[in-house]
């Protein structure tokens, strides 16, 4: 017979499986078994017969004897509570009615801010909204509805821009005026010759400046007081002028450009950190020697890397370098002519991002390249940027990176965007420049450009003029001194103004109200003067058992031993006492003149009578001399040979032995 076996289950389902097939032993075995269910049952807390019976009418109530064994071993029937239910119709209702409450409280307070639109003033009701009120969203820019304001107000503007065109341009002129921090000012003396190198650490806490003497100054704000010395001058290349300098992103070390072919590194106290390699000058591709061949024009820093930097040559390359591997270069730009054929840069520079490498050359061109692509083509050239022939002295982009200023020999200043980047947007010009490191810079917030001027024949000031961006007219223009201006440098953290003169000074400008730190630390520090030591106590050895002559007398105290020294007139270099007689000192006493004090106290003491032979008055000391000698005599008297006197006789008998015999000579 056929045995009725238990089929395992796990827990309780609803699910009606009508339509699958199934065994028709086990149907017949499940229509026995009404308690018979499959699948998973509760968790959590049970059900009541009502909800059971909504949920599923052919559910049995009772649990199964599997179900009751479970709960007697395990001691719990359930696994927590039953999870949270979300009406999500009921949810996306209030969040559409919180949205149009925000959009009409936004709505309201824009219309009593802004004035209003076209639409509105031909609409009778200027705050009826009710036709947006199914749009989700905040109001419509003013951007947009602003075309639709101009012909409305174009009126009312025209008039008040007309009368206060004047007033407004007055009063932007006076706020550019009022940014330059020039109400103060110090001078620091760099030597006799032109400073042509000025540069300041990110921090604002030390000052480098460079000249064609060769030398380098440091100088210190902190440490510094109201003389304005340097602390440590240097000549990193020898007998190379100085041509540029410039501290790294981070202020650790500083690029000295001078006019040798090497570059070097210094850190913040001026010992060396790199040197570059220098090429071989017998090659003539550029590309396979390892360093520059000619002398230096320029170089600067990568804003970003902090061991990369940039340097041309008047080998017509550019060369990036690592402070790291300096014996090779990691990148080379070659500068071409129009006709292919070199030219020399003159100026380099990075952009504010670092993307561009830019530099202009002698032939008045401009030309970049894209730092993350191969330094094979040019990304941006123009030609005729500059007058040929004429050096560009300086290249300076923005803060903001669109913009850049360029200043070149041909006496000019020009402006340009790199996104048009064809003709110059302003061009100052008749600005006589005589070096070929006059620079222009830009403002801290790139409101104004400022450069220098140098002194022409017949002229006495050097000036610093200012220009705004947007116009390019004249905000500012003051002396500096009687001669050329060089470099200047606005720091845009300290706010300060650094200007490099041919005359060999560094005049600092500054603003009480709107500067910080740097010189305004050390013009309010006095000098004083170190106390010097006149005696220093030495090291008193103790030797107790010593024999008195050798024993060493302890000082009480240092005011004793000085009063003790003070009276000593070889320890305290007493000069000799006048002579309380006479006058004129101590040839008075002798004399009035010189010869007088001579002849009296030498002359008179040995002297000889007139009538007396000076003959005689010598050989009357011979005998002594010859029974007592002194001085030379003991001298030579084993080594004194004895005199032989000539004789008339012997001279005789000297002349017949040489005369020759009459005998005939053997040969």
């Amino acid at each position: 017979m056929f045995k009725q076996k238990k089929l395992i289950t796990f827990g309780k389902i609803c699910a009606k499986l009508e339509s699958v097939p199934q065994n028709p032993r086990i149907d017949e075995i499940t229509s026995k078994d009404t308690n018979f269910t499959t699948g998973f049952g509760t968790f959590g807390k049970e059900l009541s017969k009502s909800a059971t019976k909504n949920a599923c009418e052919d559910e049995p109530t009772e649990t199964d004897s599997e179900s009751a064994n479970m709960e007697s071993i395990m001691g719990f029937d359930g696994f927590g509570k039953k999870a949270k239910q979300f009406n999500i119709e009921e949810m996306v209702e209030r969040a559409a009615k919180t949205a149009r409450e925000n959009k009409a409280t936004v709505e309201s307070a824009v219309q009593k801010l802004q004035p209003l639109s076209l639409d509105n003033l031909n609409s009778g009701d200027p705050e009826d909204n009710s036709s947006d009120d199914d749009i989700i969203g905040p109001p419509v820019p003013k951007q947009i509805l602003e075309p639709k304001q101009k012909n409305l107000r174009e009126s009312v503007e025209d008039e008040v821009a007309a009368g206060n065109s004047e007033d407004s341009d007055a009063s932007d002129d006076e706020k550019l005026h009022n940014r330059i921090p020039a109400s103060h000012e110090i001078s620091l003396l760099h030597g006799s010759k032109a400073v042509v190198a000025v540069a300041t650490d990110p921090a604002g806490a030390r000052l480098a400046t460079g000249s064609v003497d060769y030398e380098v100054r440091f100088w210190d704000f902190a440490g510094m007081d109201a003389t304005l010395q340097s602390f440590r001058t240097l000549q990193p290349c020898e007998n190379h002028p100085v041509r540029a300098l410039q501290y790294s992103t981070t202020g650790d070390v500083i690029l000295v450009i001078s006019g040798a072919a090497q570059a070097k590194v210094l850190d913040r106290d001026g010992f060396e950190v790199a040197e570059c390699v220098k090429g071989d000058q017998y090659i003539t591709d550029m590309a396979r020697t390892k360093g520059h061949v000619a002398p230096l024009n320029s170089g600067c820093w990568h804003p970003r890397a902090r061991n990369e930097f940039l340097t041309c040559s008047q080998d017509s390359t550019c060369r990036l370098w690592d402070v790291e591997k300096p014996m090779h270069h990691k990148a080379l730009m070659k500068c071409r002519a129009q006709n292919g054929l070199k030219t020399e840069p003159t100026a380099c520079s990075y952009s504010r991002d670092g993307n561009l490498v830019a530099c202009a050359c002698v032939d008045g061109s401009i030309q970049m390249w894209d730092h993350r692509k191969m330094f094979v083509n040019t990304a941006m050239l123009l030609r005729n940027a500059h007058s040929s022939g004429n050096d560009a002295s300086c290249l300076a982009f923005s803060y903001v990176g669109s913009l850049m200023a360029t200043r070149s020999c041909d006496d000019s200043l020009k402006l340009w965007d790199l996104r048009a980047f064809k003709q110059p947007l302003l061009v100052a010009n008749n600005l006589f420049s005589r070096y070929t490191a006059t620079d222009c810079m830009f403002s801290p917030d790139d409101s104004m450009v400022l450069t220098g001027v140098s002194v022409k024949k017949g002229e006495t000031d050097g000036r610093i003029i200012f220009y705004d961006t947007k116009t390019f007219d004249v905000v500012d223009e003051f002396t500096v001194c009687d001669s050329h201006v060089i470099k200047t440098q606005w720091h845009p953290k300290l706010n300060q103004i650094f200007v490099g003169c041919g005359n060999g000074m560094v005049k600092v400008y500054y603003d009480n109200a709107r500067s910080l730190r740097g010189a305004k630390l050390c013009v309010v520090k006095t000098r004083r003067k170190v106390k010097q030591v006149e005696v220093v106590a030495g090291q008193q050895i103790l030797t107790p058992h010593a024999l008195p002559m050798f024993r060493q007398e302890k000082p009480k105290s240092v005011r004793k031993q000085l009063e003790r020294d003070r009276q000593d007139p070889i320890k305290s270099r007493r000069p000799d006492l006048p002579i309380s007689s006479g006058q004129g000192g101590r040839v008075a006493s002798s004399g009035g003149t010189l010869s007088s004090y001579v002849i009296r106290n030498l002359g008179l003491s040995k002297r000889v009578e007139d009538d007396q032979d000076p003959r005689e008055a010598i050989l009357k000391y011979a005998k002594e001399a010859a029974e007592n000698p002194y001085w030379i005599s003991p001298a030579y008297s084993r080594t004194q040979p004895e005199p032989i006197f000539h004789n008339s006789a012997d001279e005789e008998d000297d002349d017949d032995a040489r005369q020759p015999s009459a005998k005939k000579p053997k040969v």
